[in-house]
Parts: structure tokens; C-alpha cells; sequence
């Protein structure tokens, strides 16, 4: 396939590459392919000099991130980076299992300890108070690189970035529907800003790509949406 571009502003940057059969799938809490390599790509702002922005709340800048999936035994040629283009230094990096924690106003722990809730608000209860949420940044306190588990947002859960988009944002923060919609996304991958590879997203921000599990057990990668976060 041709090198993906953004109609209209020019071509984009690769990210990051995943290759499926090294992570341990058996620990895994999303359904990833069992071989195969996934590939993430971001118009960063090289080509225009940052004037052009892909904004989830933005449809028609969605074409400016794309995750492609190339299975184990495709035959593919080596591509040369387009020149409009620097590359990102190759920086190798391997995995480890952790666990992560979600936010209480995440979607699904709000539904378990106070269903009904306002939408990414605190209610009543102790996982809300102070004392619980310095240990739990204190828990996880860094973005960093992740395949699954709870996004770490840099400001407001990712998910409810993703659902409002998605639903044009045409309801509120008090419709179901808007909550409903959000509990029905997972992390796909975060990338959160990385010196070893010049990478920089805003005021040390990350990129965020997430899918609904259906498209993922699917491999319907070309569904994933994306939102980025800085400080």
C-alpha cells in the first residue's frame, strides 16, 4: 500500500511499530493479534510547521493518524520515508507486564462503585477523596509507553474525548447515550513523549489510539480513533 498521507497536507510520520507475537498475549486484557506487526502513524506537524492539527473533535483532521496491521506472512517491501519527512531515530524497546489503574471516573469503575454518577466528575465515594487519588498517582505516575490496560490520560479520561467525537458532540454530559459510548472504547496504544527518539507531542503530552473491542477482534484497525494530550 502507499505511504498513508493526509489529503491535502502531506504525508505522515511513523511512530511506532508492535510486533503482535512478542507481547504476552495470555496477560494481555485486549484481543491483539497472535503474529503480525502493528504500525501507528501521526502528522506531526513536520511538512507545515505544526499549522495543521488532528483534533478528535476535528473530523475532517482524522485522516491525520491511522493505524495500519500487516499480518505475519504478508509480503512487503521496504519503504523509504517520504522526503518531506525526518525519521525518527530507531530507538528498540521491549516489554514488560504491569499493572494499571484507572481513574474513578473512568467509565466502568464509576459504574461499579456509583453507577449513574455524573460523567467524569467525583461522587461519593472513597476512591474519589484525596488520600486515595495521591496513592494511586503515587502508584503510576508517568504516561509512558503502553499496549492495553488503562490509558494514563495527561488531563481528561481519553475515552470521553473519544465518545464526544464520535457522537458529534451533540449530547450532554448527563445523556446515557454520551456515557454509554464511552465505556465502549479500550486503549489500543498509548506513546507518550520520548527523548531517545526526539519525540516531543505539545508540552510533553502522549498520543492515544483506542477501539471498540468488536473492531479489534475484527482487525478492523482502520476503526481505531485517536486524541492526543499535553500539560
Amino acid at each position: 500500500m502507499d505511504w498513508p498521507v493526509w489529503e491535502g497536507h502531506g504525508p505522515l510520520s511513523f511512530i511506532a511499530s508492535i510486533d503482535c507475537a512478542a507481547l504476552p498475549s495470555q496477560t494481555l486484557d485486549i484481543d491483539l493479534p497472535k503474529s503480525g506487526t502493528l504500525l501507528f502513524f501521526y502528522f506531526d506537524g513536520q511538512v507545515d510547521g505544526g499549522e495543521a492539527l488532528v483534533l478528535v473533535e476535528d473530523r475532517d483532521s482524522w485522516a491525520g493518524a491511522r493505524v495500519l496491521y500487516v499480518p505475519e506472512d504478508a509480503d512487503v517491501p521496504d519503504r523509504e520515508t517520504p522526503g518531506e519527512l525526518q525519521p525518527y531515530p530507531l530507538v528498540p524497546l521491549t516489554a514488560r507486564v504491569e499493572m494499571t489503574a484507572g481513574e474513578p471516573w473512568h467509565p466502568r469503575i464509576r459504574e461499579v462503585f456509583a453507577p449513574g454518577a455524573p460523567l467524569g466528575q467525583r461522587y461519593d465515594h472513597p476512591v474519589c477523596t484525596q488520600e486515595f487519588l495521591d496513592a494511586l498517582w503515587e502508584f503510576d505516575d508517568t504516561v509512558g509507553h503502553q499496549v492495553g490496560g488503562y490509558a494514563h490520560p495527561v488531563q481528561n479520561p481519553v475515552e470521553i474525548e473519544i465518545a464526544e467525537a464520535v457522537l458529534e458532540g451533540k449530547v450532554s454530559w448527563e445523556d446515557p447515550q454520551l456515557s454509554d459510548e464511552t465505556g465502549s472504547w479500550v486503549l489500543l496504544a498509548q506513546f507518550d513523549s520520548e527523548d531517545a527518539a526526539g519525540m516531543m507531542w505539545g508540552d510533553c503530552g502522549a498520543l492515544y489510539w483506542l477501539i471498540r473491542p468488536k473492531d479489534l477482534t475484527d482487525r478492523r484497525f482502520d476503526r481505531a480513533m485517536f486524541t492526543w494530550q499535553c500539560s
